[in-house]
């Protein structure tokens, strides 16, 4: 029979009680929700929202094309001007995800010949976009520059170190501005992930190279998705000019996919200019990720402490953290559960995204109920 397989793997999963499945949500729901990544609350602002819509009603409801076809209209010319000036970067490129966008950068960045140190904790989109290039990879241990160096002393040709700013499970920082140096020591460029650093690192939001003194460098380029703290849809890609008109030539998820629609880049720029205005709400998702960490921690919890909006709270086993989380929803409170194969480091744990726009009663709650369900 064809696929046969599939009904042994399924069989498999299910026996590891590791199956995934959907839960569609409600546009209005009960639960607090600390399971999202919309880190600054700008998904239902009232000027995302009317930027949505505004892109719509004068752009239509899609692109309609590839971005070398007709998929590049003005209003993605003007949010693509706007990020890279916000980032301090000289030219950005808009994709229709920000896994397009890790896609495209390490692929073109990586020619054949090339070798390509990764982090061992980087996002899927970054390892996928490992196998796909053409270079060789090099997985090094996480978050250390000398594991780095060492990768790159023992190689004579072009190469490029590819990490997360923030990673994803633990909401651990990695050391950019070493990675830097260790990369300038052999001529390497680096490239980085900056998904969950835009918008709550740096003056005002602009991410972790902006705060590490990167921005601008010729020999970085960085990666950002538009929906996180902007709350909308699709990824860019920010660097020197060279490196951006090199990947719309060469970028196949750039020049083989439709482009972002309209109503997404509307409710990024929107976003983003709601930011410029309001740079404290970055400042206020760090403080709410912080004082997440130090609640849970003096309830008892074993709490990373997070280095942006990222609180990652460690479990008994998988079977528990699954448990763990289901009782918090059944308690009215949305958490991320991570477990494996889905972690390398094989630790589960409840993830809990900050947002600026928490109160404090809803911290308190939270907590509450975290405590409550533990294990």
């Amino acid at each position: 029979m064809a696929f046969g397989w599939i009904d042994e793997q399924a069989e498999l999963r299910r026996r590891a009680g590791l199956v995934r499945t959907l839960r569609p949500r409600p546009a209005e729901s009960p639960l607090l929700d600390l399971a999202s990544n919309d880190y600054l609350g700008l998904a239902r602002h009232p000027e995302v929202t009317e930027g949505a819509a505004r892109a719509a009603r004068t752009w239509g409801g899609g692109a309609t094309g590839s971005r070398l076809v007709t998929g590049t209209t003005e209003l993605h010319a003007e949010l693509e001007r706007e990020l890279a000036d916000f980032c301090g970067f000289e030219a950005a490129l808009v994709f229709s995800s920000g896994y397009a966008a890790n896609l495209a950068a390490v692929t073109a960045l990586a020619p054949h010949g090339s070798l390509i140190v990764s982090d061992a904790g980087n996002h899927a989109s970054l390892i996928d976009g490992c196998r796909l290039a053409r270079g060789t990879t090099q997985v090094v241990a996480h978050s250390e520059p000398d594991a780095v160096r060492k990768a790159l002393h023992t190689y004579d040709g072009p190469a490029v170190v590819v990490s997360d700013t923030v990673f994803s499970v633990d909401g651990d920082a990695a050391p950019l501005a070493r990675f830097a140096e260790v990369c300038r020591e052999h001529g390497a460029g680096l490239v980085v992930d900056d998904a969950h650093g835009l918008g709550v690192l740096g003056d005002g939001g602009r991410g972790a190279p902006h705060a590490a003194g990167l921005a601008g460098a010729d020999d970085v380029v960085v990666t950002v998705t538009l929906s996180k703290s902007f709350g909308s849809q699709g990824g860019a890609v920010l660097g020197p000019a060279r490196v951006i008109d090199h990947l719309v030539n060469a970028a196949r998820t750039f020049i083989f996919d439709t482009g972002l629609a309209p109503a997404a880049a509307g409710a990024a720029l929107a976003a983003l200019r709601l930011l410029r205005r309001e740079p404290e709400r970055a400042a206020r998702a760090r403080m709410v990720a912080s004082e997440l960490h130090t609640r849970l921690t003096a309830a008892g919890l074993e709490a990373v402490r997070p280095d942006a909006a990222v609180v990652s709270v460690r479990a008994p086993s998988p079977e528990e953290a699954v448990l763990w989380a289901a009782d918090c929803r059944a308690a009215g409170l949305a958490v991320g559960c991570f477990r494996p194969p889905s972690v390398p480091d094989g630790i589960s744990r409840l993830r809990l995204t900050a947002r600026a726009d928490l109160s404090e009663g809803q911290i308190e709650r939270a907590v509450r109920v975290i405590g409550e369900t533990r294990p």
